[in-house]
Protein backbone atom coordinates (compact mmCIF):
# COMPACT_ATOMS: atom_id res chain seq x y z
CA UNK A 1 0.00 0.00 0.00
CA UNK A 2 2.80 2.55 0.94
CA UNK A 3 4.51 1.99 -2.54
CA UNK A 4 1.23 2.27 -4.17
CA UNK A 5 0.29 5.26 -2.75
CA UNK A 6 4.31 6.63 -3.15
CA UNK A 7 3.74 6.37 -7.07
CA UNK A 8 0.29 7.82 -7.34
CA UNK A 9 1.65 10.82 -5.55
CA UNK A 10 4.90 10.84 -7.74
CA UNK A 11 1.78 10.70 -10.45
CA UNK A 12 0.11 13.58 -9.30
CA UNK A 13 3.74 15.35 -8.88
CA UNK A 14 4.76 15.16 -12.83
CA UNK A 15 1.34 16.13 -14.14
CA UNK A 16 1.17 19.48 -12.01
CA UNK A 17 4.79 20.45 -13.02
CA UNK A 18 3.96 19.40 -16.38
CA UNK A 19 0.54 21.55 -16.76
CA UNK A 20 2.19 24.67 -15.56
CA UNK A 21 1.66 27.87 -17.28
CA UNK A 22 5.10 28.52 -19.52
CA UNK A 23 5.99 32.03 -17.83
CA UNK A 24 5.85 34.97 -19.69
CA UNK A 25 9.78 36.24 -20.41
CA UNK A 26 10.88 39.45 -18.54
CA UNK A 27 11.46 41.32 -22.13
CA UNK A 28 9.94 40.46 -25.73
CA UNK A 29 11.70 37.78 -27.37
CA UNK A 30 12.37 38.84 -30.91
CA UNK A 31 15.64 38.50 -32.90
CA UNK A 32 17.57 40.08 -35.57
CA UNK A 33 16.05 42.43 -37.46
CA UNK A 34 12.63 42.33 -35.95
CA UNK A 35 11.68 44.68 -33.32
CA UNK A 36 8.70 45.45 -31.62
CA UNK A 37 8.73 48.99 -33.01
CA UNK A 38 10.71 51.07 -35.50
CA UNK A 39 11.07 54.92 -35.12
CA UNK A 40 11.06 56.97 -37.88
CA UNK A 41 13.10 60.19 -37.34
CA UNK A 42 15.99 60.77 -34.63
CA UNK A 43 14.80 64.26 -33.44
CA UNK A 44 13.36 65.43 -30.18
CA UNK A 45 10.04 63.05 -31.22
CA UNK A 46 11.78 60.44 -31.95
CA UNK A 47 14.35 60.21 -29.36
CA UNK A 48 12.07 61.11 -26.89
CA UNK A 49 9.54 57.61 -28.70
CA UNK A 50 12.81 55.41 -28.19
CA UNK A 51 13.32 56.33 -24.98
CA UNK A 52 9.96 55.55 -23.72
CA UNK A 53 9.72 52.46 -25.04
CA UNK A 54 13.28 51.65 -23.85
CA UNK A 55 12.18 51.64 -20.20
CA UNK A 56 10.08 49.09 -20.40
CA UNK A 57 12.23 47.00 -22.57
CA UNK A 58 10.47 46.92 -25.87
CA UNK A 59 13.05 46.11 -28.81
CA UNK A 60 12.60 49.44 -31.11
CA UNK A 61 14.73 50.44 -33.62
CA UNK A 62 15.40 54.29 -34.17
CA UNK A 63 16.10 54.91 -38.16
CA UNK A 64 17.66 58.74 -38.12
CA UNK A 65 18.17 60.26 -41.90
CA UNK A 66 20.15 63.33 -39.91
CA UNK A 67 18.35 65.90 -41.96
CA UNK A 68 16.56 67.93 -39.17
CA UNK A 69 14.06 71.68 -39.36
CA UNK A 70 16.66 72.97 -36.64
CA UNK A 71 19.44 71.86 -38.03
CA UNK A 72 21.07 74.98 -38.66
CA UNK A 73 19.62 76.96 -35.51
CA UNK A 74 22.18 78.20 -32.92
CA UNK A 75 20.73 77.05 -30.16
CA UNK A 76 17.56 75.23 -28.58
CA UNK A 77 15.84 77.89 -26.37
CA UNK A 78 12.46 76.91 -23.74
CA UNK A 79 13.42 73.45 -23.58
CA UNK A 80 13.30 73.26 -19.86
CA UNK A 81 17.17 71.96 -18.42
CA UNK A 82 18.79 72.72 -21.81
CA UNK A 83 18.02 76.15 -22.70
CA UNK A 84 20.89 77.51 -25.13
CA UNK A 85 22.47 73.64 -25.89
CA UNK A 86 23.37 73.22 -29.06
CA UNK A 87 20.96 71.17 -31.46
CA UNK A 88 23.68 68.41 -32.13
CA UNK A 89 25.12 68.14 -28.50
CA UNK A 90 20.99 67.87 -27.38
CA UNK A 91 20.49 65.10 -29.76
CA UNK A 92 23.86 63.11 -28.95
CA UNK A 93 23.52 63.80 -25.36
CA UNK A 94 20.30 61.81 -25.85
CA UNK A 95 21.66 59.14 -27.94
CA UNK A 96 24.45 58.19 -25.54
CA UNK A 97 21.73 58.33 -22.51
CA UNK A 98 19.56 56.05 -24.66
CA UNK A 99 22.14 53.91 -25.73
CA UNK A 100 22.48 52.28 -22.16
CA UNK A 101 19.31 50.49 -22.47
CA UNK A 102 19.69 46.89 -23.61
CA UNK A 103 16.51 47.00 -26.10
CA UNK A 104 17.39 50.49 -27.89
CA UNK A 105 18.51 50.32 -31.29
CA UNK A 106 19.93 53.31 -33.48
CA UNK A 107 21.03 53.73 -36.81
CA UNK A 108 21.58 56.36 -39.39
CA UNK A 109 19.97 55.94 -42.80
CA UNK A 110 16.97 56.99 -44.83
CA UNK A 111 13.47 55.28 -44.83
CA UNK A 112 12.47 54.29 -48.43
CA UNK A 113 9.45 52.26 -47.66
CA UNK A 114 7.09 50.82 -45.50
CA UNK A 115 4.39 47.94 -46.12
CA UNK A 116 1.84 46.46 -44.11
CA UNK A 117 2.04 43.10 -43.74
CA UNK A 118 -0.36 40.33 -42.61
CA UNK A 119 -3.57 42.62 -42.44
CA UNK A 120 -1.31 45.49 -40.43
CA UNK A 121 -0.05 43.04 -37.87
CA UNK A 122 3.06 43.74 -38.83
CA UNK A 123 5.28 46.21 -41.26
CA UNK A 124 8.36 45.37 -43.55
CA UNK A 125 10.56 48.54 -43.20
CA UNK A 126 13.17 49.50 -46.35
CA UNK A 127 16.00 51.88 -45.79
CA UNK A 128 18.37 53.55 -49.01
CA UNK A 129 20.58 51.01 -48.59
CA UNK A 130 17.73 48.30 -49.17
CA UNK A 131 18.08 47.20 -46.02
CA UNK A 132 15.12 45.53 -44.50
CA UNK A 133 13.77 45.14 -41.22
CA UNK A 134 10.66 43.78 -39.69
CA UNK A 135 8.41 45.35 -36.72
CA UNK A 136 4.80 45.48 -35.26
CA UNK A 137 3.82 49.15 -35.04
CA UNK A 138 5.75 52.27 -36.10
CA UNK A 139 6.33 55.68 -35.03
CA UNK A 140 6.65 57.99 -37.76
CA UNK A 141 9.04 60.98 -36.80
CA UNK A 142 9.43 62.42 -39.98
CA UNK A 143 9.12 66.15 -39.30
CA UNK A 144 8.23 69.21 -41.48
CA UNK A 145 10.78 71.00 -44.43
CA UNK A 146 9.73 74.59 -44.76
CA UNK A 147 9.32 76.11 -47.94
CA UNK A 148 12.26 79.13 -48.17
CA UNK A 149 11.75 81.31 -51.27
CA UNK A 150 14.56 81.90 -53.59
CA UNK A 151 14.80 85.14 -52.68
CA UNK A 152 18.92 86.11 -52.29
CA UNK A 153 19.97 85.80 -48.97
CA UNK A 154 17.25 83.98 -47.14
CA UNK A 155 18.16 80.29 -47.12
CA UNK A 156 21.76 81.67 -46.47
CA UNK A 157 20.61 82.99 -42.73
CA UNK A 158 17.73 80.54 -42.15
CA UNK A 159 17.46 79.82 -38.51
CA UNK A 160 20.37 82.54 -38.00
CA UNK A 161 18.45 85.80 -37.59
CA UNK A 162 15.90 85.03 -39.79
CA UNK A 163 13.61 82.12 -37.80
CA UNK A 164 9.87 81.37 -37.25
CA UNK A 165 9.47 80.76 -33.91
CA UNK A 166 9.55 83.79 -31.39
CA UNK A 167 10.03 81.11 -28.67
CA UNK A 168 12.78 79.41 -29.96
CA UNK A 169 15.01 82.80 -31.16
CA UNK A 170 12.80 86.15 -30.05
CA UNK A 171 14.26 87.24 -26.74
CA UNK A 172 17.86 86.97 -28.23
CA UNK A 173 17.01 89.36 -30.53
CA UNK A 174 14.79 91.44 -28.23
CA UNK A 175 14.04 94.97 -28.27
CA UNK A 176 15.92 95.31 -32.02
CA UNK A 177 14.60 96.66 -35.06
CA UNK A 178 11.98 93.24 -36.91
CA UNK A 179 11.11 92.01 -40.27
CA UNK A 180 8.42 90.13 -40.84
CA UNK A 181 8.94 88.15 -44.11
CA UNK A 182 5.87 86.28 -45.82
CA UNK A 183 2.18 87.12 -46.91
CA UNK A 184 0.37 90.12 -45.49
CA UNK A 185 -2.61 87.48 -44.16
CA UNK A 186 -0.64 86.49 -41.63
CA UNK A 187 0.93 89.62 -40.71
CA UNK A 188 -1.47 90.55 -37.63
CA UNK A 189 -0.60 87.03 -36.28
CA UNK A 190 3.03 87.29 -36.51
CA UNK A 191 2.78 91.39 -34.90
CA UNK A 192 0.36 89.43 -31.54
CA UNK A 193 2.96 87.15 -31.08
CA UNK A 194 6.07 89.51 -30.96
CA UNK A 195 4.64 93.10 -29.53
CA UNK A 196 6.35 91.91 -26.37
CA UNK A 197 9.79 92.13 -28.17
CA UNK A 198 10.14 93.67 -30.52
CA UNK A 199 8.58 96.99 -31.22
CA UNK A 200 9.89 98.85 -34.38
CA UNK A 201 8.52 96.19 -36.85
CA UNK A 202 8.59 96.26 -40.54
CA UNK A 203 6.15 94.21 -42.82
CA UNK A 204 8.18 93.18 -46.20
CA UNK A 205 5.00 91.18 -47.63
CA UNK A 206 6.26 90.76 -51.14
CA UNK A 207 3.64 91.82 -53.28
CA UNK A 208 0.56 90.06 -51.35
CA UNK A 209 -1.28 93.12 -50.54
CA UNK A 210 -3.88 92.81 -53.51
CA UNK A 211 -7.60 92.94 -53.38
CA UNK A 212 -7.81 89.08 -53.01
CA UNK A 213 -5.67 89.38 -50.06
CA UNK A 214 -7.80 92.27 -48.40
CA UNK A 215 -10.86 90.49 -48.87
CA UNK A 216 -9.61 87.77 -47.03
CA UNK A 217 -8.13 89.90 -43.96
CA UNK A 218 -11.46 92.05 -43.83
CA UNK A 219 -13.47 88.64 -43.52
CA UNK A 220 -10.71 86.80 -40.98
CA UNK A 221 -9.50 89.74 -39.12
CA UNK A 222 -12.06 92.59 -38.86
CA UNK A 223 -10.22 95.83 -38.49
CA UNK A 224 -6.75 94.68 -38.85
CA UNK A 225 -5.73 97.80 -40.51
CA UNK A 226 -6.34 100.23 -38.07
CA UNK A 227 -4.65 97.30 -35.40
CA UNK A 228 -1.55 97.53 -37.62
CA UNK A 229 -1.42 101.33 -37.34
CA UNK A 230 -1.76 101.57 -33.63
CA UNK A 231 0.68 99.05 -33.30
CA UNK A 232 3.06 101.06 -35.24
CA UNK A 233 3.65 98.65 -38.07
CA UNK A 234 5.00 99.39 -41.39
CA UNK A 235 3.74 97.41 -44.49
CA UNK A 236 6.21 97.33 -47.72
CA UNK A 237 4.55 95.52 -50.33
CA UNK A 238 7.35 96.30 -53.21
CA UNK A 239 9.05 92.98 -54.16
CA UNK A 240 12.10 92.13 -52.17
CA UNK A 241 15.55 91.82 -54.59
CA UNK A 242 17.90 90.39 -51.42
CA UNK A 243 18.60 90.18 -48.36
CA UNK A 244 22.38 90.96 -47.38
CA UNK A 245 24.13 89.97 -44.14
CA UNK A 246 25.92 92.84 -42.38
CA UNK A 247 26.73 91.14 -39.39
CA UNK A 248 26.60 87.88 -37.72
CA UNK A 249 25.09 87.06 -34.80
CA UNK A 250 27.20 84.20 -33.83
CA UNK A 251 30.16 86.62 -33.93
CA UNK A 252 28.55 89.65 -32.31
CA UNK A 253 26.65 88.30 -29.38
CA UNK A 254 26.68 89.34 -25.28
CA UNK A 255 26.69 86.18 -23.40
CA UNK A 256 25.52 88.34 -20.45
CA UNK A 257 22.75 89.49 -21.57
CA UNK A 258 21.74 86.60 -23.65
CA UNK A 259 21.82 88.74 -27.18
CA UNK A 260 22.44 87.65 -30.50
CA UNK A 261 23.19 91.20 -33.06
CA UNK A 262 22.73 90.02 -36.37
CA UNK A 263 22.27 92.75 -38.97
CA UNK A 264 20.74 92.79 -42.81
CA UNK A 265 19.98 94.91 -45.55
CA UNK A 266 16.70 94.68 -47.16
CA UNK A 267 17.39 95.71 -50.82
CA UNK A 268 13.75 96.38 -52.51
CA UNK A 269 12.79 97.21 -56.52
CA UNK A 270 14.12 100.11 -57.47
CA UNK A 271 17.33 100.14 -55.20
CA UNK A 272 15.72 101.05 -52.08
CA UNK A 273 17.09 99.86 -49.15
CA UNK A 274 15.63 99.21 -45.76
CA UNK A 275 18.00 97.75 -42.70
CA UNK A 276 16.76 95.25 -40.08
CA UNK A 277 18.32 93.25 -36.94
CA UNK A 278 16.21 90.08 -37.19
CA UNK A 279 13.23 88.39 -38.79
CA UNK A 280 10.50 86.56 -38.05
CA UNK A 281 8.99 84.54 -41.42
CA UNK A 282 5.64 83.30 -42.06
CA UNK A 283 6.43 80.70 -45.30
CA UNK A 284 4.59 77.26 -45.88
CA UNK A 285 5.52 73.84 -45.17
CA UNK A 286 5.82 70.26 -46.08
CA UNK A 287 6.23 67.01 -44.84
CA UNK A 288 9.65 66.22 -44.76
CA UNK A 289 8.79 62.56 -45.82
CA UNK A 290 6.28 61.15 -47.97
CA UNK A 291 6.16 57.45 -45.90
CA UNK A 292 3.52 58.43 -43.84
CA UNK A 293 1.18 58.92 -47.13
CA UNK A 294 2.62 56.70 -48.48
CA UNK A 295 0.98 53.82 -45.84
CA UNK A 296 -2.39 55.93 -46.02
CA UNK A 297 -2.11 57.75 -43.37
CA UNK A 298 -4.49 61.13 -43.70
CA UNK A 299 -2.87 64.08 -44.16
CA UNK A 300 -4.84 67.68 -42.85
CA UNK A 301 -3.30 70.74 -43.87
CA UNK A 302 0.19 69.09 -44.74
CA UNK A 303 -0.07 67.44 -41.26
CA UNK A 304 -0.31 63.65 -40.79
CA UNK A 305 -3.71 63.72 -39.02
CA UNK A 306 -3.36 61.91 -35.77
CA UNK A 307 -6.11 61.39 -32.27
CA UNK A 308 -4.38 63.72 -30.38
CA UNK A 309 -5.12 61.93 -27.11
CA UNK A 310 -2.89 58.61 -28.01
CA UNK A 311 -1.59 60.44 -31.32
CA UNK A 312 -2.57 57.10 -33.03
CA UNK A 313 -3.06 57.83 -37.25
CA UNK A 314 -6.09 55.94 -38.93
CA UNK A 315 -4.08 53.19 -40.16
CA UNK A 316 -3.43 50.18 -38.00
CA UNK A 317 0.14 50.03 -36.06
CA UNK A 318 1.06 53.68 -36.95
CA UNK A 319 1.52 56.63 -34.80
CA UNK A 320 3.00 60.22 -36.06
CA UNK A 321 4.99 62.83 -33.31
CA UNK A 322 6.27 65.64 -33.54
CA UNK A 323 5.83 68.37 -36.05
CA UNK A 324 5.03 66.24 -38.27
CA UNK A 325 1.43 65.70 -36.82
CA UNK A 326 -2.01 67.03 -36.68
CA UNK A 327 -2.02 68.54 -32.94
CA UNK A 328 -1.10 72.04 -33.90
CA UNK A 329 2.30 72.92 -32.18
CA UNK A 330 5.56 72.83 -33.26
CA UNK A 331 8.85 73.37 -31.03
CA UNK A 332 10.94 70.47 -28.83
CA UNK A 333 9.02 70.37 -25.61
CA UNK A 334 6.49 69.20 -27.90
CA UNK A 335 7.96 66.97 -29.67
CA UNK A 336 9.03 64.97 -27.07
CA UNK A 337 5.32 65.26 -25.40
CA UNK A 338 4.18 63.55 -28.51
CA UNK A 339 6.79 61.06 -28.48
CA UNK A 340 6.33 60.13 -25.18
CA UNK A 341 2.89 59.86 -25.36
CA UNK A 342 3.05 57.40 -28.63
CA UNK A 343 5.74 55.28 -26.36
CA UNK A 344 2.75 55.00 -23.84
CA UNK A 345 0.42 53.74 -26.05
CA UNK A 346 2.34 51.58 -28.18
CA UNK A 347 3.61 49.92 -25.41
CA UNK A 348 0.46 48.77 -23.91
CA UNK A 349 -1.22 47.95 -26.99
CA UNK A 350 1.48 45.26 -27.96
CA UNK A 351 1.05 44.22 -24.17
CA UNK A 352 -2.80 43.99 -24.83
CA UNK A 353 -2.60 42.23 -28.53
CA UNK A 354 -0.07 39.69 -26.51
CA UNK A 355 -2.61 38.98 -23.45
CA UNK A 356 -5.04 38.15 -25.86
CA UNK A 357 -3.11 35.16 -26.70
CA UNK A 358 -3.35 33.96 -23.61
CA UNK A 359 -6.91 33.53 -23.70
CA UNK A 360 -8.40 30.90 -25.94
CA UNK A 361 -10.77 31.72 -28.97
CA UNK A 362 -13.99 31.85 -27.07
CA UNK A 363 -12.89 34.49 -25.03
CA UNK A 364 -10.31 36.86 -27.28
CA UNK A 365 -13.51 38.87 -28.65
CA UNK A 366 -13.36 39.77 -24.71
CA UNK A 367 -9.63 40.88 -24.16
CA UNK A 368 -10.47 44.61 -24.39
CA UNK A 369 -13.24 44.05 -21.79
CA UNK A 370 -10.58 42.26 -19.49
CA UNK A 371 -8.14 44.50 -19.67
CA UNK A 372 -10.48 47.57 -19.62
CA UNK A 373 -9.21 51.37 -19.43
CA UNK A 374 -5.56 51.29 -18.23
CA UNK A 375 -3.61 52.66 -21.52
CA UNK A 376 -6.04 55.52 -20.87
CA UNK A 377 -5.89 55.41 -17.26
CA UNK A 378 -1.97 54.87 -17.30
CA UNK A 379 -1.32 58.06 -19.39
CA UNK A 380 -3.21 60.26 -17.00
CA UNK A 381 -1.41 59.28 -14.37
CA UNK A 382 2.05 59.94 -16.24
CA UNK A 383 0.51 63.40 -17.19
CA UNK A 384 0.35 63.97 -13.27
CA UNK A 385 3.97 63.15 -12.38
Amino acid sequence: MALFNSIVFTIILLLSTSCKATPVPDAPAVSGNSYDVIIVGGGPAGLSALSGLSRVRRKSLLIDSAVYRNGLTRHMHDVIGNDGTVPSEFRAKARDQISLYPTAHMQNGTVTSIVPQDNFTSFLVTDSTRQTYTSKKVILATGLRDILPETPGVKEAWSRGIYWCPWCDGYEHRDQTLGILGSVVDVVGSVLEVETLNRDIYAFVNGTWTNANVAILNQKRPGWETQLKKYGVAIENRTIASINRLQDGAVVHDLATNMEFDRFEVVLQEGIKVQRDAFITNFPYVQASNIGRDIGVKIYGEKMDVDPASMRTAVKGVWAVGDANSDNSTNVPHAMYTGKKAAVFVHVELEREAAATLLDKRNQGDVREIMGTEMEDLWEGLKTK
